[in-house]
């Protein structure tokens, strides 16, 4: 995996995948969101949430086009391990909060807003189809703000009444809620 622009541009990193609970995005379908968020986000003002944060790859690239406010929210202990590692490794520390927490349980306790939500959950996820819900009923997003939630194709959000569009690499979708 790599971070595709910004400082870090093209840096590789490699999280110890057996037995992890993850499914990074891959790097066509990051760089295709990247290029549409490059035209709706100003990165040195965002106020990031990464939720589902698994390898920390969405956060990096945030960071590396100058996010200094990102918040990494995962619940699998070895994932936790390997962000707070390439935090101190990229010297990054200062810019990036690390939580081990279920991501319910964070919203649910949360009395932060942000101005761009990601979330990567693991497809099979029985509560994936919640995760708009539990955003939106705990005013996560702040106003303005742009939520995008990483799904495959059987899920449709179409008709939640925050959806904006969707877009699709492959089996990838992203979905924008405002």
């Amino acid at each position: 995996m790599r971070i595709i622009a910004g400082d870090f541009g093209g840096r590789r990193f490699n999280p110890p995948a057996k037995n992890w609970p993850t499914r990074p995005t891959t790097d066509i379908a990051k760089e295709g969101l990247f290029n549409m968020l490059n035209t709706r986000i100003n990165f040195s003002e965002a106020v990031m949430l990464d939720l589902f944060g698994g390898t920390g790859s969405h956060s990096y690239e945030f960071i590396s086009r100058g996010c200094g406010d990102v918040t990494y929210v995962d619940k699998f202990s070895g994932c936790v391990a390997f962000v707070t590692k390439t935090a101190e490794d990229l010297a990054i520390s200062s810019s990036i909060r690390i939580i081990r927490s279920d991501v319910f349980r964070f919203l649910k306790a949360n009395t932060r807003q942000y101005t761009y939500i990601f979330a990567g959950p693991p497809y099979p996820l029985p509560e994936l189809p919640l995760i708009p819900g539990a955003v939106f009923d705990n005013d996560t997003l702040a106003a303005g703000g742009l939520f995008v939630l990483e799904h495959d194709p059987l899920h449709d959000f179409g008709s939640h009444p925050r959806f904006s569009e969707a877009r699709k690499y492959g089996t990838t979708i992203f979905s924008f809620f405002r």
